[in-house]
């Protein structure tokens, strides 16, 4: 399901900078999303806000419909989403459609297109529809395309993400005043940029509180596939790890932490439901502000297609609630960092920065392009692990 994914990993890293620069803004590989997606289906949402909410003139208000990989109820990447198409629906007073399980292959295409029959503005919720959205896009002018974390745009299509690894480094800091082995498991999706580069973005994290720890990476090839993710997890406890981070939408490597004794995280949403002593924080997002303004300006004919790329400045992205476990000094750590960040006073990928071959990709007092940070296909020095080629 996911081979397209992978198989852009470095032709996209190339033309996704270039993109971007072009743009004035970048963006970054996308989305998390099932791997095996079911029989797509398709549903409307639930809550509309009273009359008094909608805009003052009375006009007819456009039809809005979300395409998503997974199942609202991942927990993870498209549950955020989903929370996100709720929360707009609130906002302007707008029911949305949506169609859950869609798959990165033709049959999103299909998809898309029997939505841009029916509906005037459609969000994309991975990186494998970015084809398929284009296509669509091309023959429907007349209706607005956003797609998440791509990096082609179109006269009525342009594309959006957020800068995870913000929060990436932030929970690498929790992982790393918590180890007690001082081996640190990561089990990653895909390798892709945007997955190497939240690697190392928790690497960072980790080693400026604990430069002796470790972090090693194994390849799970999903989004969502709980056994396949718990398999992964075991599989670094059993190497010593007693804190694991996973960039996918499942639980599976939260629970297996809990079941012997060590500490986790999880992506894209706040997971501590699962697992509450053994739950640290990990990245979540907040894409419903986004969605709101993005379809109020289409109303209001102030849009235009320049991608956008949130952050934790303007709360796109943040961490999620710090978990019990964790000791008041690290989050009081934490917090005087993630308020470093949001200033602008510490940049993530500042130098030096040296990978695991010793060779110094970022220079003392230089910090990372967003050309660089996209297109990211190397460790930084302390993770181990192969990135397959």
């Amino acid at each position: 399901m996911n081979v397209k994914r992978k198989g852009f990993k470095l032709v996209f890293a190339a033309l996704f900078a270039l993109s971007m620069i072009a743009a004035g803004c970048s963006s970054s590989t996308g989305g998390s999303g099932a791997q095996e997606a079911p029989e797509a289906t398709t549903g409307t949402g639930g809550t509309t806000a009273p009359a008094e909410a909608a805009p003052a003139e009375e006009k007819e208000l456009p039809k809005v419909a979300f395409v998503y990989i997974g199942p609202p109820g991942d927990g993870g990447w498209t549950f955020e989403h989903d929370r996100g198409r709720k929360y707009m629906e609130e906002q302007l007073g707008i029911t949305a459609t949506y169609v859950e399980n869609v798959p990165e292959s033709a049959d999103a295409e299909r998809v898309i297109t029997e939505l841009a029959q029916e509906n005037d503005i459609i969000f994309t919720t991975s990186f494998g529809y970015m084809d398929y959205t284009l296509n669509v896009a091309q023959k429907f002018p007349d209706v607005k395309f956003l797609h998440v974390s791509g990096y082609k745009t179109a006269d009525n299509m342009s594309n959006y993400f957020g800068r995870n690894y913000q929060a990436s480094y932030l929970s690498g800091i929790a992982a790393g005043a918590m180890t007690k082995t001082n081996v640190i498991g990561y089990i990653g999706a895909f390798p892709i940029p945007e997955v190497i580069y939240n690697i190392n973005a928790y690497a960072l994290g980790v080693q400026s509180v604990n430069p002796d720890a470790v972090v090693k990476v194994v390849w799970s090839n999903t989004w969502y596939d709980p056994a396949t993710e718990r398999q992964a997890a075991i599989s670094l406890l059993d190497q010593g790890a007693d804190v694991l981070m996973a960039y996918q939408d499942s639980p599976a490597a939260i629970q297996a932490a809990a079941e012997r004794g060590g500490f986790a995280g999880g992506n894209d949403s706040d997971m501590t439901r699962f697992a509450p002593e053994a739950y640290l924080t990990n990245p979540i997002w907040n894409w419903g502000p986004y969605y709101a303004k993005t379809v109020k300006d289409i109303m209001e004919g102030t849009w235009t297609n320049e991608p956008y790329l949130g952050d934790m400045a303007d709360g796109m992205v943040d961490i999620a609630p710090i978990g019990p476990s964790v000791p008041e000094d690290v989050k009081k750590r934490i917090e005087e960092t993630k308020a470093k960040i949001i200033s602008g006073e510490l940049n993530v990928f500042a130098g030096p920065i040296v990978d695991t071959q010793g060779t110094v990709r970022v220079e003392e007092g230089q910090t990372m392009t967003d050309e660089v940070i996209y297109s990211t296909n190397w460790f930084v020095k302390g993770v181990e692990g192969t990135i397959p080629q």
